[in-house]
């Protein structure tokens, strides 16, 4: 079963009346705020660089390169490696894709808490939406590892548009497929923080290991390590919001 049945199962047993949201909707990124997806990455970027006999990357060092979709990750990877040119680029990006796509949750895992948020979030009537810039052949297939397929009203990948973030049409475009109003934006990265000011949205960044850059900008709301910190920012004893 996945979340959202669990959470509608769960809530119609409960009988329990909701608290009343502060917002209406949710937006939230997925590698680095949901998820922690660097495990994979980097593993499959090692894949790659052992093929062109360069020396591997750690976890941490890849971590740092998440963020601007797989393009920049893999063209990022290969500067840090040696060298980087678009002819490398077109040439080994197609091994770090078929590799990844191959074992996209091998060892990724959603943050703890994610899904106890995300089913009192559900609860309360907030609807969820994803906004990533990974792929959406990628971030499907993700969705389904980890259960969470059907939570989301609305998910925007980097190529459902034919602009990705910092850029703010995708993050508005999420929040107009839910048809609600007062979104907030929930990510991990300095892309994160540029493209919800752009919106015009408040921004809660996550920062499960602790020394995140994003977590120091003056524009951030909230810095969260807990994601029951998440609902309490979220659910509120303001009354009811507008949709």
């Amino acid at each position: 079963m996945n979340i959202l049945n669990r959470h509608n199962a769960d809530h119609r047993a409960s009988g329990q009346s909701a608290r009343a949201p502060r917002y209406r909707t949710v937006v939230f990124d997925l590698d680095g705020t949901l998820a922690d997806t660097a495990p994979d990455l980097a593993a499959s970027i090692n894949d790659m660089l052992q093929q062109m006999r360069r020396n591997a990357l750690t976890v941490d060092q890849v971590r740092p390169f998440v963020g601007d979709g797989v393009h920049e990750l893999v063209r990022r990877a290969l500067a840090a490696s040696g060298r980087c040119s678009e002819d490398i680029f077109d040439l080994h990006f197609p091994v770090f894709i078929n590799h990844y796509e191959n074992h996209l949750a091998d060892h990724s895992r959603a943050w703890p808490g994610v899904t106890n948020a995300l089913q009192a979030l559900l609860s309360s009537g907030v609807a969820l939406a994803l906004c990533t810039n990974k792929l959406e052949k990628l971030t499907i297939p993700f969705l389904e590892r980890l259960g969470l397929e059907d939570v989301f009203a609305a998910v925007i990948c980097g190529d459902t548009l034919s602009t990705r973030k910092p850029d703010p049409a995708p993050l508005l475009e999420a929040v107009r497929r839910t048809a609600r109003s007062s979104a907030l934006f929930v990510g991990d990265t300095g892309v994160d923080i540029a493209t919800a000011e752009a919106a015009g949205l408040p921004i809660v960044i996550v920062d499960m290991i602790g020394g995140s850059p994003a977590a120091l900008d003056p524009r951030v709301q909230a810095v969260i390590s807990d994601f029951s910190t998440l609902v309490d920012l979220v659910l509120g004893d303001k009354g009811p919001a507008s949709e």
